[in-house]
């Protein structure tokens, strides 16, 4: 006999998503499956700004990954995070120079991360002061990241707090008009081989 495509929705549960421990292990909402080992893996998008219940967090998204299911809950860590286009888009202004890197550091507790911020100047710099610009954001990561755990890097990426401290580093050798973490992603967790 076929199964009617209501007997197969009915088959189906509903699981509440929670955020990992250093989000508050807030509810982020629900996720439909039928076997809770389906799940695991499935990756989830979701707001600071949904979180923290603070709209001016909108543009930051937070990507985590469902990792375990327990009872009619599937617990998620963090993967990484991503500021919006349109947000990055509106920080480009004329006549001035957005400074990249890209930099993978490794935390206290041995998580490899990949960064990539970003500072704004107030005027266009010269090749030779974006060159120090990006050494003293890589210097500025690396040392964070190899002082902290990666829950607490990670709090002090999406807080704004690293942001504020290659701000304050950048800031004597040219001025900025803001700073920015783009993107993070975890590239590998303790103990794993490195593909």
């Amino acid at each position: 006999m076929a199964v009617t495509k209501t007997e197969g929705w009915k088959a189906k549960k509903w699981y509440n998503l929670v955020a990992p421990d250093m989000f508050g292990k807030s509810n982020i909402g629900e996720t439909i499956a039928d076997e809770p080992e389906k799940l695991v893996g499935r990756n989830i998008e979701v707001t600071l700004g949904e979180l923290t219940n603070d709209l001016s967090k909108q543009n930051t998204k937070l990507i985590l990954k469902i990792d375990r299911v327990g009872g009619d809950v599937a617990y998620t860590k963090y993967m990484g995070h991503q500021l919006t286009q349109d947000y990055l888009r509106s920080l480009v202004k004329r006549e001035t120079s957005s400074v990249e890197t890209n930099v993978s550091v490794k935390t206290k507790d041995g998580y490899t991360i990949r960064v990539k911020p970003s500072c704004f100047t107030i005027k266009r710099a010269r090749e030779a002061q974006v060159k120090a610009i990006r050494q003293i954001m890589n210097q500025v990561i690396e040392g964070k990241a190899g002082e902290m755990d990666m829950e607490q890097f990670v709090q002090d990426v999406v807080t704004g707090k690293l942001s504020a401290s290659i701000y304050h580093d950048v800031k004597p050798i040219y001025p900025l008009r803001r700073v920015e973490v783009r993107k993070t992603e975890i590239e590998a967790e303790p103990g794993a081989v490195a593909s």
